[in-house]
């Protein structure tokens, strides 16, 4: 594409508008302007028209470049809207409709998108890890089809909730960070300074021989137990499951917001041409083949962009919206964060989930930061760059700020949980992996869980895995080599992994759970009783990842088929497992060719709840276009039950 191609002005709207957390007296909706906007919301029920002009409170601003502000729409409203209708709605800019700005965001005939503010969640759809230059296609696009179809408002899922790895800061294909460095240039993205890089600033960095699949080379060796290089970019490959992918590891602020707007919406693509730069044979073969996966991954993104301005989204990081391994071990967080530039790495990413994730699940939580937030982005160096004292204090203040999670007042309560920030580092050598909530953080969740009668807990990471991944993890982890296999599960630390399984047992917790999880890039349900209590709490462990990504195919089946062996119902090996007390059931996908218990394919999953909470049905929504794959109770294990159920 020529310069010439390029339009002459930019897009009022560049990404958004994107549902997120919407309340009958509360709606929070998220965009990108090119330029501070005057919004006006409409919106039409079967009973009546309402129109707010939205200033103040109502609309924060805040610029992040010249051409590119960041809008969180947070209307608080007098009368309460209706539950289990459709309300349809317009954002007016400059007097212009959605129609007018953004028809991409309509399905068939509709003139306006609208969304469902459910009475309760007797449905829901829910993923994880969507890395754009994956070979699978979108599942997102599962939703997209879905909503499509057009379905009763009773039909529709009360909300989409991603579970982790929206983005990937660490791991970003050659063409895709070709499109962020011309778009930072078109929006004017702020530039920052690089304390302790071997570049100077982000304009030096976009310049650099290295920029492209060599970044690993910018950055400086710790004296420590192992390079910097080593621990924060995962130079070492990773046998067990996959290698490291991080030679594009995004680095400054811009580079992750541009990112962001290049993953939710088609607009800004057609502000950039992101032609090839000057590479090695070996790594011009791999740019052709990213840019051919990126060209299916673009055409997609209208209809993703539709989902997310239809149905409420919610979200919460994992490691990669951030970088690979993220606060895995004490070890690793003294090593990440002893350097002022991957310190700022870190806190670059962690502010950019802030302001395009975190904002939208709970904005009340944020209101701390404001202060600290605008002043950034009004006050800059003379070279036009983020003023560095500012953004290193604010930095600071988010890998402290503990109010990442969050729950949702709804039927049944969904509690999601910053399994990242709040870790239970081990006591006994800083190289082992670190519990996924510390103490203070798992007495809270209990506290949030105490006298509902059920609940749906979003823990990026499941629960109950697969045992026989966690013993090979436990096994490096022993070894002092816990970043060789991703050693990031509940069981991989005693002391979270008792108290966990304690509150599922507590009497006044839930008598029944559903546990969200993704991660692993692969999907599986678990039906969890606790022995020997006919009325203990039963639990179901959902997993599905992820949106666009898959597990190496045959290894997983090696995994699957070792673990049905090793761990079968009657096997030894369960006595050695914390999880001894509770019987684990798992469900069998109904197209698994061979007694499966993993299924290994990109998409959404879809669960289905009764009145009192209780999963009914739970699917996984094919991104290739398969038939929907639902998760069965296994005939025998059932009339097993029933038999030991009658001698009670």
């Amino acid at each position: 594409m020529s310069a010439a191609a390029f339009p002459e002005t930019l897009p009022a709207v560049l990404a958004g508008p994107i549902l997120r957390r919407l309340e009958p007296q509360r709606l929070v909706l998220w965009l990108v302007g090119s330029r501070a906007l005057e919004p006006v919301l409409r919106l039409t029920t079967a009973e009546r028209n309402r129109e707010f002009q939205l200033r103040g409170d109502a609309c924060r601003i805040l610029p992040l470049g010249q051409h590119a502000f960041v809008h969180l729409i947070d209307l608080k409203l007098d009368e309460p809207l209706p539950l289990d209708q459709e309300i349809a709605y317009d954002l007016l800019i400059d007097g212009l409709g959605i129609a007018d700005w953004a028809p991409h965001l309509l399905y068939g005939h509709e003139r306006l998108p609208a969304f469902v503010l459910r009475s309760r969640i007797d449905q829901l759809l829910h993923g994880s890890c969507r890395k754009p230059h994956h070979r699978a296609a979108d599942g997102l696009l599962c939703a997209d089809r879905l909503l499509a179809a057009g379905p009763t408002p009773e039909q529709r899922p009360a909300l989409l909730m991603l579970t982790g790895d929206q983005v990937y800061a660490d791991d970003v294909a050659g063409p895709m960070l070709r499109a962020i460095h011309q778009l930072i240039e078109r929006l004017g993205l702020f530039g920052e300074q690089l304390e302790g890089a071997v570049v100077a600033d982000s304009e030096a960095l976009f310049r650099h021989p290295a920029g492209y699949y060599h970044r690993a080379d910018l950055l400086p060796a710790l004296e420590s137990n192992e390079s910097l290089r080593e621990r924060f970019f995962g130079g070492a490959r990773k046998p067990i499951f996959t290698s490291s992918n991080a030679e594009n590891h995004l680095v400054t602020l811009a580079e992750v917001i541009a990112m962001y707007l290049l993953v939710w919406s088609p607009l800004p693509w057609a502000l950039v041409d992101p032609e090839m730069p000057e590479l090695d044979a070996d790594k011009r073969a791999r740019y052709q083949l990213e840019e051919q996966r990126l060209a299916g991954f673009r055409e997609g993104l209208p209809g993703v962009a539709r989902v997310l301005a239809h149905l409420p989204t919610l979200m919460i990081f994992d490691d990669h919206d951030i970088t690979d391994d993220w606060n895995l071990s004490a070890q690793w967080e003294l090593t990440a964060y002893g350097h002022p530039f991957s310190k700022r790495i870190i806190g670059n990413a962690l502010l950019a989930y802030l302001l395009c994730q975190g904002w939208g699940n709970d904005p009340d939580a944020f209101d701390v930061l404001q202060d600290d937030l605008g002043q950034l982005c009004a006050e800059r160096d003379a070279a036009g760059r983020l003023d560095s004292a500012l953004l290193d204090a604010l930095i600071d203040r988010l890998l402290s700020f503990n109010r990442w999670q969050y729950v949702l007042p709804s039927t049944p309560a969904l509690v999601v949980l910053d399994t990242r920030t709040r870790r239970w580092r081990s006591e006994i050598d800083l190289k082992r992996p670190s519990g996924l909530l510390d103490w203070e953080a798992l007495s809270e969740l209990q506290q949030e869980l105490l006298d509902h009668p059920s609940a749906i807990v979003v823990s990026p990471a499941p629960v109950f895995g697969v045992k026989l991944i966690e013993t090979v993890q436990r096994i490096f982890s022993f070894f002092g080599h816990p970043l060789l296999v991703d050693a990031e599960n509940w069981m991989a630390h005693r002391g979270a992994a008792q108290v966990i399984l304690n509150i599922f047992r507590h009497s006044r917790t839930p008598g029944c759970y559903t546990i969200l999880s993704g991660d692993v890039h692969y999907s599986f349900v678990y039906q969890v009783r606790i022995r020997h209590r006919r009325q203990g709490p039963t639990l179901w462990q959902v997993t599905s990842s992820g949106v666009k990504n898959e597990f190496p195919r045959r290894l997983l089946d090696l995994f699957d088929r070792l673990n049905r062996w090793l761990y079968a119902p009657r096997s030894p090996l369960n006595w050695f497992t914390q999880r001894r007390p509770m019987k684990v059931t798992p469900l069998t996908p109904e197209h698994s060719q061979a007694g499966e218990r993993l299924w290994n394919s990109a998409g959404l999953g879809q669960v289905f709840f009764d009145e009192g909470g209780r999963p009914t049905r739970i699917y996984q929504l094919n991104a290739d276009g398969r038939e929907p794959t639902q998760f069965l109770e296994d005939r025998d294990e059932q009339a097993a039950e029933r038999s030991v159920l009658s001698q009670h």
